[in-house]
């Protein structure tokens, strides 16, 4: 089956549930058994890997068929639903590392999965060490310690867009003993399938384009078969479980993924390469660009494009002057995250979240989401934005 196939028609069993087309929501945690005997059978059951329902933490039919989705669309094995994006990147993490390990993590990673490894995994007795973006790959090599177990990666990142070779990467790790987890967000389950470039653990912020709404937070983490029992028991042990109205609105969001995700890619590009046009503009990182420095391996891995991409003003303009271009667009809402129908603006503060490359030398960066609204109604927006910015800075 095609992609957009599987998103219309996996997880769904209406004979199992009186002809519902979707899976109804279980609010459930205990789960009664007519005997001792079935009791102790669904523990047997569990421990052979069965997806039986025992226990509301553990799996329901609709947890079951949301995980079970994803990982079918991205080419993994079996996947657990977590409550965040976060907890699924932490989740990833706990799965792999011990006191005493050594991780290497992308210099352009998600901001709280660094801030998990800078204090919770640094209290754990585990050292994490930041690579640059454009780091070649003898020098990569020569990052790996015998207590190397983790190599953690985005691609792109979802401030500044660099592109990282993910099957070399994956080769390198592997040939250490080590596992390759990657921030598949921007990707999506549909446009960057992780497993087949190498990828051990795929961690999705759900919330983004698999829910599509902006109105529930939810993280899923794909394992390949080798370390799916590790990915699972380190979850159900800590109780790292997501909501049963959550999962029910990430498999609703998938149902549309096929028909949103193309427009935001469209609408993406198209504002993107207006903008490059822009004398304001110095640079607009977006990998689908064939200006792009990263766009051949996009050309080369991905499948498609999302809405999220970023451009560099000149370093001239102020502060004030960014504030007048930001705070008084009227179809971009300012605000963290990005995924949902609705297209967003923000200003990220990145001297703060790079160590192994310093971002100086940078004019001020603006990330944006397309939304599903019409294109020249943005790019009508945005230009409105230009000229309060070159008044502003005078």
């Amino acid at each position: 089956m095609k992609d957009e196939t599987k998103l219309a028609v996996l997880g769904r069993d209406p004979e199992g549930h009186h002809g519902a087309v979707n899976i109804p929501v279980y609010r459930a945690s205990t789960i009664l058994q007519p005997s001792l005997k079935a009791l102790a059978d669904i523990y047997t059951d569990r421990a052979q890997d069965k997806q039986v329902t025992s226990y509301g933490r553990v799996g329901t039919p609709l947890t079951y068929a949301f995980e079970n989705t994803v990982a079918e669309l991205e080419g993994g094995y079996r996947a657990m639903a977590y409550p965040s994006g976060i907890a699924a990147c932490s989740g990833a993490i706990l799965s792999v590392v011990k006191a005493g390990d050594h991780i290497l993590m992308v210099d352009n990673i998600y901001g709280p999965t660094r801030q998990f490894c800078d204090t919770v995994l640094k209290r754990l007795g585990v050292e994490t060490e930041y690579f640059k973006t454009a780091i070649d790959m003898a020098r990569f090599k020569a990052l790996f310690r015998p207590n190397t177990t983790l190599v953690f990666i985005e691609s792109p990142g979802s401030l500044t867009f660099e592109m990282l070779d993910v099957p070399a990467i994956a080769e390198i790790t592997h040939k250490h003993g080590a596992r390759l987890a990657m921030d598949n967000t921007w990707g999506t389950p549909l446009y960057f399938k992780s497993f087949s470039h190498g990828v051990d653990l795929s961690v999705h912020a759900a919330t983004k384009y698999i829910v599509g709404h902006s109105d529930a937070m939810l993280g899923i983490v794909i394992a390949t078969k080798e370390m799916w029992p590790t990915l699972r028991d380190t979850a159900r042990t800590i109780g790292a479980n997501a909501g049963p109205d959550e999962v029910f609105l990430g498999l609703r969001g998938l149902r549309t993924m096929a028909v949103r995700l193309p427009r935001h890619m469209e609408s993406g590009i198209t504002v993107a390469d207006w903008l490059r046009g822009r004398a304001e503009v110095t640079s607009v990182r977006h990998p689908a660009l064939p200006q792009d420095p990263g766009h051949a391996i996009w050309k080369r891995d991905f499948l498609g494009a999302c809405g999220l991409f970023a451009f560099e003003l000149q370093r001239k303009y102020s502060e004030a002057a960014v504030a007048e271009f930001v705070d008084h667009l009227e179809l971009f809402g300012i605000g963290y995250s990005w995924g949902g129908y609705e297209s967003l603006v923000s200003v990220p503060g990145l001297k703060t979240v790079r160590t192994a490359e310093p971002w100086n030398d940078h004019g001020p960066l603006i990330r944006l989401h397309i939304g599903l609204e019409d294109t020249g109604d943005l790019i009508a927006d945005l230009k409105a934005g230009f000229e309060r910015l070159n008044k502003a800075q005078g």
